[in-house]
């Protein structure tokens, strides 16, 4: 039997358990489970569960000194036990929510007080959906077609390309239909929202960030981008509330706390990094950016002429806390991070530095109302990407053969040797 055809067979048998074990692997779903048959464990854990519900109704801080060293003991207590160093899978949405709420049971003074969690509830796993993707194929099909149309328009085509996936095409058809007004009425939020967060959770990511972030030459494109993910629903509210409040409201909501930790985790900029990012990784940093679109914070493109981001919230009215506010707007709006990560999926940072001295600047309307935003003349900007593309062909094929989706990582012999490990195992 040959070397293919019996790695074939290991993975056919052998996928499924091993994908399964990385799943478990740490899960605070199993670790809860360990600790409801321990009568000790169990002891503690019920404990925090009653901490963790005195905060929803007020605040750690409103707790009597008593009860707050209570919780801070079993806290302490059951983070050194099975709980130790427990994270939840992304992209998994029937246990994530389970998950979660586990996560931040046993985490639950984390976050008091403080906007910066930086601390992801979420396992670091690398994703290998890119290798399945058939989105280059589906591409080559759009653009030797009618539905082609404008060539310079790449939301567009990314759009086209997305309708002839037929999971990508039916989830996007989805939360179209439930962001939108029916009958009269207005959206429901909550169930767009939803669908939003299954979108962008259950299509592969190789799709979602072409879709979210493709480059605009003009405002017609810009537009099609910003209307995205159904603004006037999602995004929009007849009035803005202050980002206190905002944030008061996603720390209350599992899903929304554990992405902004994650988002503020993949996406901290870092002055004294070439790339922006305190991670060096700009992959995760998206990952984690289109996260939180579907939660109470979500955040989109300020205008149709800008690639620049921002919340539905201001700072007005803030009193002695407007530092803080400021600090949850501009986590968004003035992230280097999150901007310079942006620019490479759209291609913007692969500028030459001669042609940034043609490009020419113009003030375009905000529509947060704070002022201007400077984006670059569309015309020149495209003239200079016209310049350097085959250049840039060469550059994105050496990263991605460098890339974790290589398959380099483990060599043929050791990964045969750890599946004819787990096969002799098994039952």
């Amino acid at each position: 039997m040959g070397l293919p055809l019996l790695l074939g067979l290991l993975f056919s048998r052998t996928g499924g358990l091993l994908a399964q074990a990385i799943e478990q692997a740490n899960s605070c779903i199993t670790a809860e489970s360990l600790c409801l048959a321990d009568p000790a464990c169990n002891a503690t854990y019920r404990i925090l569960e009653n901490c963790s519900h005195s905060y929803a109704k007020n605040s750690f801080f409103i707790l009597d000194h008593g009860a707050r060293n209570k919780c801070l003991q079993a806290e302490t207590m059951i983070r050194n036990s099975h709980f130790q160093e427990c994270k939840c899978q992304r992209r998994t949405q029937k246990q994530e929510e389970h998950c979660l709420r586990i996560y931040w049971t046993v985490h639950h003074t984390v976050s008091e007080g403080d906007f910066n969690l930086e601390i992801s509830p979420y396992k670091n796993v690398v994703s290998e959906e890119s290798l399945k993707t058939n989105y280059n194929k589906l591409a080559t099909q759009v653009s030797g077609s009618h539905l082609a149309g404008d060539s310079t328009n790449a939301c567009l085509q990314a759009a086209q390309v997305c309708i002839l996936n037929r999971k990508c095409g039916r989830l996007r058809t989805t939360y179209v239909a439930n962001c939108s007004p029916k009958d009269g009425h207005p959206c429901n939020q909550r169930k767009c929202h939803r669908e939003l967060r299954h979108f962008f959770g259950k299509v592969d990511m190789d799709f979602t960030k072409r879709f979210l972030f493709c480059p605009c030459q003009d405002e017609f494109c810009g537009e099609r981008r910003r209307k995205t993910i159904v603004p006037h629903c999602s995004f929009q509210n007849s009035t803005k509330p202050n980002c206190l409040v905002l944030l008061d409201t996603c720390l209350k909501d599992y899903i929304c706390k554990s992405r902004l930790a994650d988002f503020q985790e993949q996406c901290k900029p870092s002055s004294s990094s070439s790339d922006g990012c305190f991670q060096h990784n700009h992959a995760t940093c998206l990952e984690a950016y289109m996260g939180m679109i579907g939660t109470p914070m979500t955040p989109n493109y300020i205008n149709n002429s800008t690639a620049d981001v921002t919340l539905w919230c201001s700072c007005e009215n803030s009193g002695n806390h407007k530092e803080d506010c400021e600090e949850i707007l501009n986590s968004f709006s003035n992230n280097r991070c999150l901007r310079s990560a942006m620019q490479s999926q759209m291609g913007l940072n692969q500028v030459n530095t001669n042609d940034q001295e043609e490009l020419q600047f113009i003030p375009s309307p905000n529509i947060q109302g704070d002022g201007t935003s400077t984006v670059l003349s569309a015309k020149m900007y495209w003239e200079s990407v016209k310049k350097m593309q085959p250049e840039v062909l060469m550059q994105n094929r050496q990263v991605f053969s460098h890339s974790v989706y290589s398959g380099d990582q483990l060599s043929s012999f050791n990964l045969t040797l750890m599946l004819l490990l787990i096969l002799l195992g098994s039952p």
